[in-house]
């Protein structure tokens, strides 16, 4: 199921899109079993707020037509437990962009880095289980699909 994930600071928005499998609109929702009646509305009330989200994010999108879509590969042999992308013109890493979640081994994830300030060039930052962490400067996301982080 893809999830979003939004991270606002200082008043500019990231989206992450988790995972690729398109299942309903893909708002994080479960397309398990019908809920009983109690638990629609809250439901319901979940499918308004993830509806609000996506409408926040269309308005924080660059207008210029760039893709900003990046999929990180982690094929380190380690599990990424922290990943950082910011504009290269800031000296602050902002948001873990993975939260609560990792990127195990040999796993990918495909990421939107489009904060809406018309910005190509971002540094990424990546922290793994075996304490290495590493950093790439001004990579143009613009310019490219995939991002590979290997030994």
């Amino acid at each position: 199921m893809t999830t979003i994930q939004t991270f606002a600071r200082s008043g500019r928005v990231k989206s992450v899109l988790l995972g690729l499998a398109a299942a309903g609109l893909g708002l994080g929702l479960s397309a398990a079993a019908p809920a009983p009646v109690a638990s629609r509305t809250a439901s319901q009330a979940e499918a308004k707020a993830a509806a609000i989200k996506v409408a926040a994010l269309a308005a924080a999108q660059s207008r210029d037509g760039y893709n900003r879509r990046v999929r990180v590969h982690n094929q380190t042999g380690w599990t990424m437990l922290r990943f950082y992308a910011s504009d290269s013109r800031t000296s602050d890493w902002e948001e873990d962009i993975l939260g609560a979640d990792t990127l195990a081994a040999g796993r990918s994830l495909s990421i939107n880095i489009d904060d809406g300030s018309g910005a190509c060039v971002y540094d990424f930052k990546a922290e793994f289980t075996n304490g290495q962490t590493l950093t790439r400067f001004n990579i143009n996301v613009c310019q490219i699909a995939d991002y590979y982080y290997t030994r």
